[in-house]
């Protein structure tokens, strides 16, 4: 509904004050250095920062493998204010984790592996069937 950004050169240009004009979307800018205005955003680096410290090396140069894994982790995680994960919120379903196989989830997932892959195969094979029908009619 309104775009409120920092004071970045590609967000204040030209082009993109119009592009918000002509979409009718209200811009409005933070001040600068001043970290409080956008605190949901600085909240959420000082976690990333928090954790991958936990996982980086003493030269701290491989911090870049362990960011996929910390964003599944927080991806998949209870978020304490709303009771979902970031997954649930986005893609209205819980991510299935090996380890939730492993360890046990409530009884509506998989019992097994391989129950899980002949699951995940089925879905997989009628979405790609639907998107392959879907295609055809388009190119038709």
């Amino acid at each position: 509904m309104i775009l409120h950004s920092d004071q970045g050169t590609n967000l204040n240009s030209a082009l993109f004050i119009e592009l918000c004009n002509l979409l009718g979307i209200p811009k409005t800018r933070m001040t600068a250095l001043h970290s409080e205005s956008d605190g949901m955003v600085e909240r959420f680096y000082r976690t990333i920062l928090n954790h991958l410290f936990l996982f980086v090396s003493n030269n701290k140069t491989d911090w870049d493998t362990h960011f996929p894994l910390f964003l599944l982790a927080y991806r998949s995680a209870d978020h304490e204010a709303t009771g979902f994960t970031p997954a649930d919120m986005l893609f209205r379903r819980t991510l299935l984790l090996p380890c939730d196989i492993l360890f046990g989830r409530p009884s509506d997932t998989p019992s097994s592996p391989n129950e899980y892959l002949n699951n995940l195969e089925t879905r997989l094979e009628s979405v790609h069937a639907f998107a392959k029908e879907r295609i055809k009619l388009a190119s038709e």
